[in-house]
């Protein structure tokens, strides 16, 4: 699928700390692209360059090879993380004035807004102010106010954080089904297991530059060979901790997390746990997007 947003070459520096190095990656459309990297990795300094709110040194951001302008970013919608909408407000009349300000007539609006307050739930909060909404609620009419102009790009910056499973589940909906209209979708989240069932590709950032991407799958079945193992009264795994090329990665409520050097035959493995005690399972497994966020930053 063909990239439409290019991030080339990125450069921001702050009073000597270089925020974004030579930062390049694209997005391709109809895809969630996961934006991961530690805090203070440039993920944020990123997301406002596509939108024009900070000066770049050098490098540029391109929407269909064009250089982004004020006309292209009519037609992007932005989440921050920190609240962006007037806290007096009402819900229905911020919504509706932020799709004006995209360029929707009056009518348009108004109809938009009400199509998406009820389609996130908030119908029934409509002339309620911001800032008496739950951390939750104030989450979804941040949203609405980032959809209510059908944007061709969405990025996202923490949009699941303090949310509840039911209000998680109610914004992966409308994203999946953004994506599957051909919106492409940036998402910045610290919750690597949505971000591994949500997203098709992830981009990781450390330090301002670059330090892993590629489709989820093709990630998580990268590197070494990795095993779970669990024997019933061991919980410490210490009989795979002398193996020749075994390295015990993480134990979890019993079972052995084991990364096996290309030379260790799973079945030699098999072998010394069964002679250790009785094996309740033994499973080879992909690497989880933790594991891959954790080698790329280490």
């Amino acid at each position: 699928m063909d990239a439409i947003l290019q991030i080339a070459g990125l450069v921001r520096r702050f009073s000597g700390v270089t925020a974004l190095d030579e930062l390049s990656f694209a997005v391709p459309a109809g895809q969630i692209v996961g934006f991961l990297g530690p805090n203070g990795a440039g993920k944020t300094t990123t997301m406002r360059a596509i939108f024009g709110l900070t000066e770049l040194e050098a490098g540029r951001v391109s929407w269909r090879a064009q250089p982004v302008g004020p006309a292209h970013r009519r037609r992007f919608g932005y989440m921050p993380e920190e609240r962006g909408l007037y806290p007096s407000m009402a819900v229905a009349d911020q919504v509706s004035y932020l799709g004006r300000l995209h360029g929707l007539s009056r009518s348009a609006a108004a109809e938009a807004c009400d199509r998406w307050l009820t389609r996130l739930d908030l119908a029934d909060r409509a002339t309620d102010k911001i800032e008496a909404l739950s951390h939750g609620n104030q989450q979804r009419a941040q949203l609405a106010a980032a959809l209510v102009h059908d944007p061709e790009l969405l990025v996202l910056d923490e949009p699941l954080s303090g949310l509840d499973p039911a209000g998680i589940d109610a914004i992966i909906d409308v994203l999946r089904e953004r994506a599957a209209a051909g919106c492409c979708v940036l998402l910045s989240s610290h919750q690597l297991d949505l971000v591994e069932d949500l997203c098709e590709s992830v981009v990781i950032i450390d330090h301002g530059r670059l330090v892993s991407a590629g489709s989820v799958d093709e990630l998580e079945t990268s590197g070494a060979r990795r095993l779970v193992v669990r024997l019933a009264g061991d919980r410490d795994g210490v009989w795979a901790r002398s193996l020749p090329g075994v390295t015990v990665s993480e134990l979890d409520r019993g079972s052995v997390r084991l990364l096996l050097d290309d030379d260790v035959d799973p079945q030699a493995v098999l072998a010394a746990a069964t002679s250790a005690g009785p094996v309740t399972h033994f499973e080879l497994v992909r690497r989880r997007l933790s594991e891959v966020f954790r080698e790329a930053t280490a």
